[in-house]
């Protein structure tokens, strides 16, 4: 009987023992809640979508901070911040503040100071003209005014956008509604010779090539190479409109075996109307799949061009760049560089959270895009030898 109470004794002390150790280690390495070290800025609000970190909010701090968790701001309203710093002490503090996420960004509406509409269109000129916001992804977008599409004349209107921060943007536009003219079947087309532009901007920094669809139907690649190109972006397929199935161009698979015979550098792109970044993703394995089997040493670009749907879609100008997003990283997961393309205006007000090499469209002959660039398409009326019908050039940068 005592032996087996001396077992019980034993037992519970053990188990004493180890509680007071566990309390022990607990109180000597907990980090204890501290903000008495480090001094905050005043101003403690941050826009939407900014790129912050916690040093950026503390005026001053007695030590240096040692850990702390991303700062996400893709939603408005108060968030808590924590970290961890060492103090004066050299002791671990853990630290917390109150930031405040808001939106000060004007919607965007796409529109100069006149939009011309021939008489008798069946549109909703509410849902053509572009109106955008970096947050909302249903802004209130409104034109004031009279007008009548089935009058020809001039109307003097103002297209309004508010969002949901009360961020407001107006602009007044002269609408011409106009009496379509027959074509003047006698306006000459003129083309850019790639021999011409060969001349012009080839340099030991860059090489010049050619993007190609279906559109420019057979092509003699050979012909291609000799005239002095020395890459090609091929067309992979495309989406048959919104929420459509994926069509592989018809001429992807003759295109990039002849022009991988002709050594040539391949790249590609995909012209899409995704809506969402699932459906992006999908694109993007759509993709793959029929890039695999071929020796693709240049990038991928997703080509996203249906800006007059943008409304309809309601997504805002971060989720559009979310989309892209969602297919270029998947496209980088299996080992291809990525790429963005857009035209230069585009770029500048639409493609603004883009982080991914850019294609950039300007068809001009010096470019005044002040981004970064990889891919500058300089025109989209090339003439070359081994094609029949007119092509897009494009200059690679090294």
């Amino acid at each position: 009987m005592k032996k087996k109470l001396w077992i019980i004794i034993g037992i519970i002390s053990i188990f004493v023992l180890a509680g007071i150790i566990g309390v022990c280690f607990y109180f000597s390495h907990r980090i204890v809640e501290d903000n008495s070290g480090f001094l905050l800025k005043k101003d403690l609000v941050v826009e939407v979508y900014s790129q912050v970190e916690v040093m950026d909010f503390i005026e001053n701090i007695e030590g240096k901070v040692i850990k702390e968790t991303p700062i996400k701001t893709d939603h408005l309203g108060k968030r808590m911040i924590s970290f961890l710093y060492l103090n004066h002490k050299n002791k671990k503090r853990r630290g917390t503040f109150t930031i405040e996420v808001v939106d000060h960004t004007e919607p965007l509406i796409w529109l100069g100071n006149s939009y011309s509409v021939a008489v008798g269109s069946n549109i909703n000129l509410e849902e053509e003209i572009l109106c955008a916001d970096n947050y909302d992804q249903n802004p209130s977008c409104s034109i004031k005014g009279d007008y009548d599409l089935n009058k020809e004349g001039t109307y003097k209107l103002e297209y309004e956008a508010i969002d949901s921060s009360n961020n407001k943007e107006n602009v007044k536009f002269n609408l011409y509604v106009y009496q379509p003219k027959e074509k003047n079947a006698s306006v000459k087309k003129t083309n850019q010779k790639f021999s011409d532009i060969m001349k012009t901007y080839k340099t030991e920094e860059n090489e010049i090539g050619i993007d190609v669809s279906s559109w420019q139907g057979k092509i003699d690649f050979k012909k291609v190479k000799e005239a002095g190109a020395t890459f090609v972006m091929i067309r992979i397929g495309y989406q048959k409109g919104i929420n459509g199935e994926y069509i592989l161009d018809p001429n992807f698979t003759t295109n990039i075996e002849n022009a991988l015979a002709n050594d040539l550098k391949v790249g590609g792109y995909f012209y899409s109307y995704a809506n969402s970044k699932q459906e992006a993703k999908k694109q993007a394995q759509f993709v793959i799949e029929h890039i695999k089997p071929y020796s693709i040493s240049l990038p991928i670009a997703f080509d996203w061009e249906c800006y007059s749907y943008f409304n309809s879609m309601e997504i805002s100008l971060f989720g559009l760049n979310s989309i892209a997003d969602s297919f270029l990283s998947e496209i980088e997961k299996k080992k291809y560089d990525a790429m963005i393309y857009a035209s230069k205006n585009y770029l500048n007000a639409i493609w603004i959270y883009q982080q991914y090499d850019v294609w950039l469209a300007h068809y001009t002959k010096n470019t005044d895009y002040t981004g970064k660039f990889k891919i500058w398409q300089l025109c989209s009326n090339g003439k070359i030898d081994g094609i029949d019908t007119d092509v897009d050039v494009d200059i690679l940068y090294h």
